[in-house]
């Protein structure tokens, strides 16, 4: 049973007549005595007794035109409370995040949301792309920015954007390096990458397995915080979204240099559940961090 089937039901029971309630819902009148046939056959019930002088409503109908007309009413007021500019959304987001992006545009975002709705309370919960996913599926989260999954899931998923990787020096860093790395051939210098728990690390690689390049880090670390501050103290290099190291390369304590031909690419994506819809302001919140992201890789490549 679905909402346009509730809707002809509703017609029809008003107005007795297959002709009329056609014409009121500017449909055929095969169109809507199909999908009444459906409904019939789904609740197991009768709901019209087909007669000379129209359609007569049994009990069952009467049952169900009293039991799903306020449900009708309340949609639509949903509808138009919706549809007004001054709606003042309420309620509370429970967002989950992969590190790279708490560490790099929450803060900012979260600023912007809680401008536009303050009436709103947000819990943002960090962590690997799986242990996200398994808080959208128990209902501990509305919904989750995560890198996308190589394995299918049982969760709806939209993609929110891609991000180019590149590779990150610090200033104590004395190898000569080109403006492009090819990793095919990469640089004499010791790498620090995320461990393979990470979904940033399975990007990667992902990327290069598809190129046949194996690279072999020096050290593995959980932690993109202690990453980035390990580049910037050593002469190790790392490979990261761009976002995650951008302020520290806009105030010149890291170098980044573009990965490629081929480039090294992470998909973002947003997960929910498919029987929990997102509701308006928790995708309101996702599109700023979105569009967050977007500003800051988007005016990092103009420069370059």
């Amino acid at each position: 049973m679905d909402l346009k089937q509730i809707q002809y039901f509703i017609a029809l029971f008003e107005d007795g007549s297959v002709t009329r309630a056609a014409k009121r819902l500017n449909i055929v009148q095969p169109a809507l005595s199909m999908q009444i046939s459906k409904l019939e056959a789904e609740l197991g019930q009768t709901l019209f007794e087909r007669g000379p002088h129209g359609m007569t409503p049994t009990d069952a109908a009467r049952l169900m035109y009293r039991l799903y007309t306020p449900i009708m009413r309340d949609i639509e007021h949903a509808r138009v409370q919706l549809s007004r500019q001054d709606v003042i959304v309420t309620g509370r987001v429970s967002l989950g995040m992969v590190a790279s992006e708490t560490e790099s545009v929450l803060a900012e975002s979260l600023a912007k949301f809680n401008a536009l709705f303050p009436q709103v309370e947000v819990s943002v919960a960090d962590g690997f792309s799986a242990q996200l996913i398994d808080g959208v599926e128990a209902g501990r989260l509305d919904a989750a920015i995560i890198n996308k999954p190589r394995g299918r899931l049982a969760l709806d998923m939209q993609p929110l954007l891609v991000e180019e990787m590149v590779y990150v020096t610090g200033l104590a860093c004395r190898a000569a390096l080109p403006e492009r790395i090819d990793l095919s051939s990469p640089p004499a210098v010791e790498l620090v990458l995320p461990t393979r728990r990470n979904g940033l690390r399975g990007a990667l690689d992902a990327a290069l397995m598809a190129a046949n390049i194996v690279i072999k880090p020096t050290f593995e670390i959980d932690l993109l915080s202690t990453i980035v501050q390990f580049v910037e103290q050593s002469a190790v290099a790392t490979i990261l979204p761009r976002v995650v190291v951008q302020r520290k390369v806009d105030e010149g304590l890291l170098r980044a240099h573009r990965i490629g031909p081929p480039p090294i690419l992470r998909h973002i994506v947003q997960v929910s559940h498919p029987k929990r819809p997102i509701g308006p302001a928790t995708q309101a919140l996702i599109d700023i961090i979105a569009e967050e992201i977007r500003r800051v890789t988007r005016s990092a490549a103009d420069e370059s």
